[in-house]
């Protein structure tokens, strides 16, 4: 089962994950972060890494987030690959510990 990024990323985009991850799975958005599933290995390790608590097994995944599961899926076929840390959002610090709408994710 791959790794979902859910609504606590959103407006975030925090990309300590990206610099984890051994497989470069992870694409970006305008303001959000999605993993490939096929390209997911599963090893974990973006998990604890994510500042915002954004990252779930699929199978952990909380029920209200499991449209998260196709969002990854479509949006990283079509949002470029991110292979390096960046700075995250400018928005990042006041966002990180609200809850997140679906309605704020820009580009999907």
């Amino acid at each position: 089962m791959p790794y979902v990024v859910a609504a606590p990323c959103i407006k975030c985009k925090y990309t300590d994950c990206v610099e984890v991850c051994p497989v470069d799975c992870f694409y970006e958005g305008p303001n959000f972060l999605v993993i490939h599933p096929d390209e997911c290995i599963d090893c974990g390790a973006c998990e604890p890494a994510c500042p915002t608590k954004a990252i779930f097994p699929e199978e952990s995944l909380p029920e209200r987030w499991t449209e998260y599961v196709a969002l990854n899926a479509s949006l990283s076929k079509t949002w470029p690959n991110i292979t390096e840390k960046k700075d995250p959002l400018p928005t990042a610090d006041e966002w990180k510990d609200k809850e997140k709408t679906r309605d704020m994710l820009e580009g999907g």
